[in-house]
């Protein structure tokens, strides 16, 4: 691997489905939180913003509606940012619940194709929920964001699903690093991973917690591409006495980007870095009827005092 002086793709992982505003006053977590906050990562440099739902209660939930709420509303502040939503298996194990977003046409969805621990409990993926999840990502035009926490991973979909044509090229990985039960945060173990994946795959690196700063920059120096945000990691220090923003863990991605002569990543350059059918974006905003879409000014107001 040599060093690339190409555009650096920011992904902004901005609520999860863990943290709450207990955790930290900045995590989003109602419709129109996330819609804000999509627009201040944008404004801050990243170029795809991934999303998890929220229900009333603040807690995480699956429901077409309220992604399409927030999808559509993304888009009416943010046309061309890339979005991507969440198939996670760590609270439903149904293919129904897990794939009703992708009937709101994000650009990108997470497909973790391996079952995992996390440090309190599990994330169930059986081999047959992974691929009618890839089946249906591709019925709907929809670029799985695939989600690397172990090598065994990466040798699944090259080895099984790209022959099987569950998935085919430009792919899209995230490397995720550093999650207590999973592969552990090391220059090693990514320079590992990277080295197994299928050809044309674009990717970026994440760190979990106190080693998302680290993740981030081996991903800048080695090429590649970062996730970063209040999902993974809710501190600026290691000493957890900075709570973190996701425009201020942006914002010092893109200082170091600057600083090693990367270039930031514009939504439209993402794009093409990705290889994303620009069809697909069509359709989404001329099938949009979301009411923030029909009065621009309105909603832009009214989602300012929201912010």
């Amino acid at each position: 691997m040599q060093f690339s002086m190409e555009q650096l793709i920011i992904n902004a992982a901005i609520t999860g489905m863990v943290p709450m505003p207990a955790d930290n006053p900045s995590v989003p977590i109602t419709v129109r939180q996330i819609i804000a906050e999509a627009r201040r990562c944008a404004e801050a440099g990243a170029s795809i913003v991934h999303v998890h739902a929220r229900g009333e209660d603040g807690t995480p939930t699956w429901h077409r509606e309220v992604y399409q709420e927030i999808i559509e509303g993304i888009r009416s502040h943010c046309p061309e940012l890339i979005i991507s939503g969440s198939t996670s298996g760590r609270l439903w194990s149904d293919f129904e619940k897990r794939s009703a977003l992708l009937d709101c046409r994000p650009d990108l969805a997470s497909l973790t194709p391996g079952s995992m621990n996390f440090p309190t409990n599990a994330s169930v993926n059986p081999p047959q929920i992974v691929c009618q999840l890839a089946t249906a990502m591709k019925q709907h035009g929809v670029m799985p964001e695939l989600e690397f926490f172990e090598i065994g991973m990466i040798d699944y979909v090259r080895d099984y699903m790209i022959p099987r044509g569950f998935l085919a090229a430009p792919f899209y990985a995230n490397l995720l690093l550093g999650s207590l039960g999973t592969l552990a945060a090391s220059a090693r173990n990514l320079v590992h991973m990277v080295d197994a994946l299928p050809p044309r795959t674009v990717w970026a690196a994440a760190g979990i917690g106190r080693f998302q700063s680290q993740a981030n920059n081996l991903a800048i120096t080695m090429g590649g591409h970062v996730r970063v945000g209040l999902e993974d990691n809710l501190w600026m220090d290691t000493e957890k006495t900075d709570p973190a923003t996701n425009a201020r863990l942006i914002e010092r991605v893109v200082r170091v980007a600057e600083a090693v002569g990367r270039p930031i990543a514009s939504p439209a350059s993402a794009r093409k870095i990705l290889g994303l059918n620009p069809d697909h974006l069509l359709h989404a905003k001329t099938s949009s009827s979301h009411p923030l879409r029909q009065n621009g000014d309105r909603a832009s107001l009214s989602l300012d005092k929201a912010e």
